[in-house]
């Protein structure tokens, strides 16, 4: 059973700053429950399989954009926990921030609710296929 600060960042390394579609797949089988949610500006997307996928096209938009974290994670009682972070490519200013707040049962997320912090919102509409 992983802790809440270790859950964050697999998260936003191994899933969302992961470009290997397989290496993305083995760690959301280890963090997330199969009924997990991913909770964005333009979507939501229910289950594994789809924060898989939508996460591959989220690594796309932005193939050499590295996360970093700004300090530790924030944790609620050991069922919830926020991670601060922004996004750019390494050696220049970010291009973005944001912050992933995750619940977390049994051990494993089950949701994962992304906010940016300030401009610009680095999703394209494009990926809103979400429900």
């Amino acid at each position: 059973m992983a802790d809440i600060a270790t859950l964050l960042e697999r998260n936003l390394q191994g899933i969302f700053g992961e470009g290997d579609d397989t290496l993305r797949r083995k760690v959301a089988e280890e963090i997330f429950h199969d009924d997990a949610v991913f909770v964005e500006p333009h979507g939501i997307y229910r289950g594994r399989d789809e924060i898989v996928r939508i996460a591959g096209i989220i690594r796309a938009l932005h193939p050499t954009f590295r996360y970093s974290t700004l300090g530790r994670a924030d944790v609620l009682h050991d069922k919830a926990g926020r991670l601060r972070w922004v996004s750019g490519v390494p050696g220049e200013p970010p291009a973005y921030a944001g912050t992933d707040f995750i619940v977390v049962r049994d051990g494993r997320i089950a949701a994962v609710y992304l906010f940016f912090d300030g401009a610009p919102d680095p999703t394209s509409p494009a990926v809103n296929d979400g429900q």
